[in-house]
């Protein structure tokens, strides 16, 4: 049996960019001062990750004016939705791993 660490994605598996990735499943898109608060980061660290995921193809940056001001949108590509997915079930498998199955270990010392 192979361990389902292995499963995991290592772009997303970073704190910050699980963050992310977490904040922007639950909705379609997320303005970048709202997720900036929201994961409690600065505007630099939250660049630096989004542009990571950026060229992973895992996240989407929409920019525009509203009025006069610039302001950038971010939402998870399908490809995004879909390693979050994956990554979140390598996680629960991981929890719920019982490696005396595995290998025949036997239980935890108390």
């Amino acid at each position: 049996m192979t361990h389902p660490r292995k499963s995991l994605d290592t772009l997303i598996h970073a704190p910050v960019r699980f963050s992310i990735a977490a904040a922007l499943a639950s909705v379609d898109e997320a303005d970048f001062k709202t997720l900036r608060d929201t994961i409690e980061i600065t505007d630099s660290a939250l660049s630096k990750q989004v542009a990571l995921l950026e060229q992973a193809g895992y996240v989407k940056v929409r920019k525009a004016f509203v009025g006069k001001r610039a302001r950038t949108w971010l939402s998870l590509t399908n490809t995004g939705r879909a390693a979050f997915t994956r990554h979140l079930a390598a996680l629960r498998d991981i929890a719920a791993w019982e490696p005396e199955q595995a290998n025949g270990l036997g239980s935890p010392a108390a």
